[in-house]
């Protein structure tokens, strides 16, 4: 296998500007991670302290494996909205006695870890995970049920109403999804660090395996004013839903531990009595660093994501030793595909060096297919502006190679990882296994953007057919009105276009520092593992 080249100049003054712009934007990042992690600020933490109970990320921290990973799923959910950042949910794939595992924590420093609009987002998403990818699914479980407030946080009646109402579909779901992880034979394991109460009682209720912890989880259906609005009955905590009464009386508890740190231990024990067993092979080649710096990453993506740049600089310093088996290098040139392995993982890799035309779509589907052939993921490293567009280009059959091409995606079986390091716009964002194409994972660089169109188009496409409308009608276009209108369109889509927002509406699976990329793709290939990666021959028709 060849060993990729580079002709990146660090000392290039347009390659020394990204960086700094990206150097920034990652300061921002972090920024952003501090204040998620800071849960519901020093004061909620204080008093859960006091109260003998340990935040929600030590909690975490206590129950993986020393030096072991944890990649977190979603962690600026509700950036730029009524609620903390982060959600209130702590979601993420770590190693438990030896396993991976999906961990789920509701965090009672934030709202006393009530569900809301974005965590509910999180906790299917990791739910998906957890079935996709064949993990035990551990959930850390101390909620006050909804967060009434509603999704604008203003405490509206009516917006309150709403609230209820969808998590009333999002509990119910919940409630579905974890008796199926559990009749597909993936284990779900609930510890309970607090109250679980109406709908919440059903995370434990429905859980493979219980650990509850002495004179501090409660779980019952209505707690003692709800009982006593209800049936008059004078019931105290500890006879209702205590700890005790579960272990010794309703068998609801299967584990009783005397603190969090014993409850911790017993998961850890139970993880490790699962005799787990990947269905995937593990890393087969030799997972040797590359020989091109990743600091390099820094600078190779502008701010200004018209400035093209080449996937292959990026290929570089993502696998092992550097080292590319290019496919069809003269053929459809503006798609770089070809074979590599990261961190010892076989991978296909399709990357964009421009618009897709239709013989890099044709050359996708043809590559797609034999990656399936043998059992091989794929990795789409996404820098597209969308097909091509024209009439040469449509009569070259742009349209009918492009749906070649999503037929692929959609139809092929090997897990496939997403990360958008530049543009993602349009189609091309399908044709790259966006995440409406089911990708196990996709991951987002800090200057990326994704949106149906670019800003300026999506005005210019608006202009033009409001233009035609008037003119149709015999009346006289304002220009005045339509200038303010583009202004206001083209701050409103290149807002919304940023990878921040994105990210924060649950979008992808978070926003990463490029440096990191190698790494955290080896995590996903390493859940991916988890399951079968058997590949398909079975497509959907094609149109020759």
């Amino acid at each position: 296998m060849s060993t990729l080249d580079t002709k990146v100049n660090r000392r290039d003054q347009a390659h020394q500007q990204n960086r700094a712009d990206m150097l920034e934007a990652i300061a921002q990042l972090d920024a952003l991670h501090a204040e998620a992690a800071e849960g519901g600020g020093p004061d909620a933490i204080a008093r859960l302290r006091k109260r003998g109970k340990l935040p929600l990320r030590e909690r975490i921290s206590l129950a993986l494996d020393p030096d072991s990973h944890f990649l977190e799923i979603s962690p600026l959910a509700a950036w730029r909205s009524n609620f903390t950042v982060g959600s209130g949910f702590v979601v993420g794939i770590g190693v438990l006695s030896g396993v991976e595992c999906l961990i789920l924590g509701h965090d009672p420093s934030v709202r006393a870890g009530a569900f809301n609009a974005f965590n509910s987002k999180k906790l299917m998403r990791g739910l998906q995970i957890a079935r996709e990818n064949r993990l035990p699914y551990v959930q850390f479980v101390e909620s006050a049920g909804a967060d009434l407030r509603g999704d604008s946080g203003t405490g509206d009646p009516e917006a309150a109403l709403r609230r209820e109402t969808n998590h009333f579909a999002e509990s119910g779901r919940l409630f579905y999804e974890i008796t199926e992880l559990s009749k597909l034979r993936i284990p779900t394991i609930s510890v309970v660090f607090g109250a679980s109460t109406a709908g919440g009682a059903y995370q434990p209720g429905m859980s493979d395996y219980n650990i509850l912890i002495r004179n501090q989880s409660k779980v019952f259906l209505g707690g003692p004013p709800l009982v006593k609005m209800a049936t008059g009955e004078d019931a105290d905590e500890e006879s209702l839903g205590g700890a005790e009464m579960h272990a010794a009386i309703s068998g609801l508890g299967d584990y009783l531990a005397e603190d969090e740190p014993d409850a911790i231990r017993l998961l850890r024990d139970v993880v490790a009595h699962l005799n787990w067993r990947k269905h995937g092979p593990g890393p087969t080649l030799a997972p040797d660093p590359p020989i091109h710096d990743p600091e390099d990453l820094l600078g190779l993506v502008s701010r200004d994501l018209r400035q093209p740049f080449d996937i292959r600089e990026i290929i570089a310093r993502l696998t092992d030793g550097s080292r590319f088996e290019e496919f069809k290098p003269l053929y459809g040139p503006t798609l770089v595909t070809g074979w590599a392995s990261i961190h010892g993982f076989p991978i296909g890799i399709l990357g964009n060096n421009g618009a897709l035309l239709s013989e890099s779509a044709e050359k996708s589907a043809q590559f797609i297919q034999l990656c399936n052939q043998i059992d091989v993921p794929l990795l789409f490293l996404h820098n597209i502006t969308g097909f091509i567009v024209g009439t040469d280009f449509e009569q070259n059959g742009i349209t009918k190679n492009g749906s070649k091409m999503i037929n692929a995606v959609a139809n092929s079986t090997v897990p496939h990882l997403s990360v958008i390091v530049g543009a993602s716009y349009g189609a091309g964002n399908y044709g790259m296994s966006g995440r409406a194409f089911g990708p196990r994972f996709t991951f987002i660089w800090p200057t990326a953007k994704i949106a149906v169109m670019g800003p300026k188009q999506m005005a210019g496409v608006m202009t033009i057919v409001q233009r035609t409308a008037t003119e149709r009608r015999g009346e006289t276009f304002d220009e005045e009105a339509n200038a303010k209108r583009v202004a206001s369109v083209e701050h409103w889509a290149e807002e919304r276009s940023k990878g921040l927002f994105a990210t924060s509406r649950v979008s992808d699976d978070g926003m990463i520092d490029p440096r990191d990329t190698r790494d955290i793709l080896a995590i996903a290939l390493s859940a991916c593992h988890s399951n079968s990666v058997a590949g398909t021959k079975e497509y959907g028709t094609w149109r020759m």
